[in-house]
């Protein structure tokens, strides 16, 4: 389907969206498509771009997605873009819309394909010094301990009970099991566990896919890196989320696999064919949606909740085994290593979340497609270390330039309903990025640059290399001026492990 065609790199149709004359600037790093560009738009679009970003911009499907997103019953506030904004399914790569939650409608578009797709953070108490003379063994050592690759299995047998009991209990299922930490569990987000989800609104197919899948990598983007903290920018904040320089840390991002795209396409397909495809008027079908307070809604976000469950749980799977991996190359305890869990951020979800708008306070579900949570200094949800600082925000680049952690911010909150950019997006199409790469030899452009790499498929690295990205420093660089999060460290990849 459309949406499975996108995940494999198809290149976005050509624009016909706004042109920058419909753009207004705000400030510098803020820029409005007017409610009145477009009948039926219900509140104006707001994109976080400096100006080289909107200039690029202009070109991709990405910027008339969010305009479509405005048209969606029940938003409130703007349609939101972030820097990393590129063109996906429905709702564009990178975007946040709120609806409000009595009124609105919950559109799987606006979450994707990949629930819960996000990124976990590990540090150690080692330097690049310590870890350079064993990286290859480390490497091949992570890359043993973790299946990754297109269809990859898991290391761990489940019964339909046995996943029953993931999509409920999502990444408590892991600790409880021996796979992590309780510590783990008090640094993710949600506790590792939407309390909404419900296996029996999940298919068996769904289900089918997740049991054997539990604890993998996969492929395209995802990946395990070992990285360095090459610069602090906000040492306080540093300090608080336990980061120094020349500190070795651990990088996680995957998500939902299988599991999480069959619950997507189970509801895209539900909802289809549901009475609300014909009576809400939309101007993509790729936005079909259903009223979060109608049966199907609530079908589909206790779905979402059990596929963001699996992908918490598949995170702390693979953290128990990258700890394992490095206990053994290294030869201490990953206690002893102080392989300590930071943080883990969702990037595709939904959540039903109270938020003020119009100085009044409204329970809204807010889809976060491409975007991270940043909910800023004492805000009750955040873990009791970081409550001074703000939320951890974990952001990759690509596999040769530098990611970046940040904190929340209370401008994210008042503008942005907590949320921030969520990597460095995608600036060519996997397609485009095989076609301009053939031939380019990755792994040793990589070693050239210092970056050792163990893939399953090396004809797949042109896909993701660093020249299909935006710099992720340039991401940074709006989201911090615009205020909806505030960088604290610079990381820098030495060894990566993909599908």
């Amino acid at each position: 389907m459309a949406g499975r065609r996108h995940h494999t790199g198809a290149a976005p149709p050509s624009s016909g969206g706004p042109s920058r004359a419909h753009l207004q600037r705000v400030d510098e790093f803020r820029w409005e498509i007017p409610r009145s560009y477009k009948a039926g738009m219900r509140v104006s679009a707001r994109v976080y771009a400096s100006e080289p970003m909107l200039a690029k911009l202009i070109d991709d499907k990405a910027l008339e997605q969010i305009v479509n997103v405005a048209h969606l019953p029940g938003i409130v506030g703007y349609a939101l873009a972030m820097p990393d904004v590129h063109w996906g399914y429905g709702f564009p790569i990178g975007g946040v819309a709120a609806m409000d939650a009595a009124t609105g409608v919950v559109s799987p578009g606006g979450i994707g394909f990949d629930i819960n797709c996000g990124v976990r953070l590990i540090r150690s108490g080692l330097t690049e010094a310590e870890v350079r003379p064993r990286l290859d063994a480390l490497l091949d050592a992570l890359f043993a301990a973790v299946p990754s690759g297109v269809g990859s299995r898991g290391r761990i047998a489940l019964s339909k009970t046995g996943i029953e009991r993931v999509l409920r209990d999502g990444a408590q299922w892991a600790v409880r099991e021996g796979y992590g930490r309780p510590h783990d569990i008090d640094v993710t987000e949600e506790a590792g566990r939407l309390a909404s989800a419900d296996p029996a609104q999940v298919s068996d197919r769904a289900k089918e896919r997740g049991a054997v899948q539990l604890g993998t990598l996969g492929s395209g983007n995802h990946f395990l890196e070992v990285q360095v903290v090459d610069e602090i920018f906000d040492p306080a904040a540093a300090t608080a989320l336990g980061l120094a320089l020349e500190q070795v840390v651990i990088f996680i991002h995957t998500g939902s696999r299988g599991c999480g795209y069959q619950i997507c396409e189970d509801y895209l397909a539900s909802f289809a064919r549901s009475p609300f495809a014909q009576a809400i008027p939309l101007p993509d079908r790729q936005l079909v949606c259903a009223p979060i307070d109608a049966p199907e809604g609530r079908a589909y976000l206790a779905a979402m909740a059990c596929g963001a469950n699996f992908a918490w749980a598949n995170r702390q799977c693979i953290t128990h085994w990258a700890r394992e991996a490095f206990a053994a190359v290294l030869g201490r305890s990953a206690t002893a290593l102080g392989l300590d869990m930071v943080y883990d951020v969702a990037h595709n979800i939904a959540k039903i979340e109270e938020h003020t708008v119009a100085g009044g306070r409204r329970r809204l579900c807010v889809h976060r497609k491409g975007a991270t949570r940043a909910f800023p200094p004492g805000h009750p949800d955040l873990p009791a270390p970081y409550r001074a600082v703000g939320q951890p925000v974990l952001i990759p680049g690509d596999m040769a330039r530098a990611s970046f952690v940040a904190v929340g911010t209370e401008r994210a909150m008042d503008e942005s309903f907590g949320s921030t950019c969520h990597g460095a997006g995608r600036a060519l199409s996997r397609s485009a990025a095989l076609r301009r790469l053939r031939g380019v030899d990755m792994v040793a452009q990589l070693h050239a640059r210092g970056v050792s790499v163990r893939v399953q498929n090396p004809r797949l690295l042109a896909e993701e290399a660093p020249e299909a990205y935006k710099d992720a420093r340039e991401v940074v660089a709006v989201t911090d001026g615009a205020g909806i999060s505030r960088t604290v460290a610079r990381l820098r990849s030495i060894g990566v492990v993909k599908g």
